[in-house]
């Protein structure tokens, strides 16, 4: 937008408030502001009353600010002088249903009580309060933001109706709210209780999740799935507004040992619990989708935020699993656990004739809004998790799927954090998240990829190409 046009209303009564005045209309000047003073617009010859009505009336005047002291409440209240006169105009234009912001008060002084001096017309409106030096500048930017039209505070779009209001059967209402507020308070304002509420804020969130499990007499099962997927949405986003919060303000090891605790117990969810008899194979696949979808996000974050060595954290220490049926006793599980097949819905596409290459990755692209972390910044993840598992796992172990390379086709070059490693210096922090030392461990890889002794994931006759994606030509090629 242009530059708005902003006249200053006030009253001549010491040289200190005259310089006052003149230093935050010079102020507004030079923040962008279009000011009109009568010190600088009124000349002589020109009609004062004839001035001070155009400058309250006149529609190109946008903005209209009344400087407050003792000696201007005095005179308009008292309707004396010129500021009196100005004050007949601006009470009968103030009081119009049509441009409400026109006008707002600027406190310049307080009486010996503390209470801002403001004229009789105005007390019951908001005013911007400018008397305390030390305040002066938190108060600057809010009559900044008023006159440019730029609230600190913006009103949301309006939501959907929560869930627990719904009258179908089987709405689930997880109950984190609370510490989810209380856990976000504590990370973003740096308080001494920030990992012990955020640790509270991870249990209460393990332990609700109980609340999804899917009775296995569902039909047909994968609408049951994808409706309990559906369901966490908003849980989702609470948990991945902690983990970006974690990642801007609260990066320590204690964090790190909550984060990772936090996915060790989200194992359980994937498989067969001790108390189930009965089950099978896909009776669980929400939660395979759910703890895939928050491990990337919880990924993506720390690497958004440069937390390069808290991602590296979560991808190179093992998770303690207790015993399952399908491992039979307690052992040690890398984050590739975190990358179960959801076989209900490749069922989902054969029965509905969907004809998609994959519905987890559909489903991933789709619900990658309302968050801070975009579906480029989950691909990058996905390609990330997938390489260091490449480059570290023993053959003997299972693999990182990538199941959102699928949509790497519109990947025009190599990933943002891959780009920027054409630095040498960058890419000397970010290889952490490869677990290597260097760029010929990726080189050798490469190789492998290239002479089919490893193989590269891929959809209908397409397959990634990890060069590309990687930009290897260029890593460390800057200093």
């Amino acid at each position: 937008m242009g530059s708005p046009k902003l006249f200053v209303s006030y009253s001549w009564t010491s040289p200190d408030h005259e310089a006052w005045v003149l230093k935050l209309s010079t102020e507004l000047r030079q923040a962008g502001v279009d000011v009109i003073l009568d010190k600088w617009d009124l000349k002589e010859g020109h009609d004062a009353h004839a001035f001070m009505e155009k400058m309250v009336t006149d529609p190109e005047i946008e903005k209209v600010i009344l400087i407050c002291d003792k000696g201007y409440v005095d005179k308009t209240d008292g309707r004396t002088g010129g500021v009196g006169t100005e004050a007949q105009i601006i009470s009968g234009e103030i009081y119009k249903k049509q441009a409400q912001d026109k006008f707002v008060a600027v406190i310049a002084e307080r009486d010996h009580e503390g209470n801002a001096y403001v004229p009789a017309y105005y007390r019951s409106r908001i005013h911007i309060d400018l008397s305390d030096s030390g305040t002066f500048e938190e108060g600057f930017e809010q009559l900044l933001r008023w006159v440019f039209n730029k609230p600190l505070h913006i009103k949301p779009n309006l939501g959907d109706k929560p869930a627990f209001l719904s009258d179908e059967e089987g709405v689930v209402t997880l109950a984190t709210s609370y510490r989810f507020r209380r856990a976000l308070d504590a990370i973003r304002n740096k308080r001494e209780q920030a990992v012990p509420a955020t640790v509270e804020y991870f249990g209460i969130f393990s332990k609700e999740l109980e609340k999804l499990r899917i009775e296995n007499k569902s039909d047909p099962f994968d609408e049951a799935v994808v409706d309990s997927i559906r369901s966490f949405l908003p849980y989702r986003n609470e948990a991945i507004e902690i983990f970006n919060s974690l990642a801007l303000y609260h990066d320590t090891q204690d964090m790190r040992t909550a984060l990772h605790r936090f996915f060790e117990q989200l194992t359980t969810f994937l498989f067969r619990p001790p108390h189930i008899n009965h089950w099978k194979s896909w009776d669980f696949d929400n939660y395979k989708f759910i703890v895939h979808e928050l491990f990337l996000y919880a990924v993506s974050c720390l690497i958004r935020s440069e937390r390069f060595e808290a991602a590296a954290y979560l991808m190179s220490n093992d998770y303690y699993l207790p015993g399952q049926s399908d491992y039979g006793q307690d052992q040690m599980v890398s984050f590739v656990v975190f990358a179960q097949k959801v076989e209900s819905l490749e069922g989902r596409n054969r029965r509905l004739k969907l004809r998609r290459s994959s519905i987890h990755a559909d489903l991933l692209e789709q619900r990658c809004n309302g968050v801070e972390i975009n579906f480029q910044q989950i691909m990058q993840t996905d390609f990330i998790l997938f390489m260091r598992n490449q480059l570290t796992r023993d053959d003997a172990f299972s693999h990182w799927w990538p199941e959102t390379l699928l949509y790497s086709h519109n990947q025009a070059g190599p990933f943002e954090v891959f780009a920027r490693s054409n630095s040498s210096s960058y890419f000397d922090r970010a290889k952490v998240l490869l677990g290597i030392e260097g760029k010929d461990q990726l080189e050798r890889l490469l190789e492998r990829f290239s002479s089919g002794k490893r193989h590269l994931p891929g959809w209908n006759y397409w397959s990634i190409n990890p060069s590309r994606l990687l930009g290897f030509d260029q890593i460390a090629t800057k200093p």
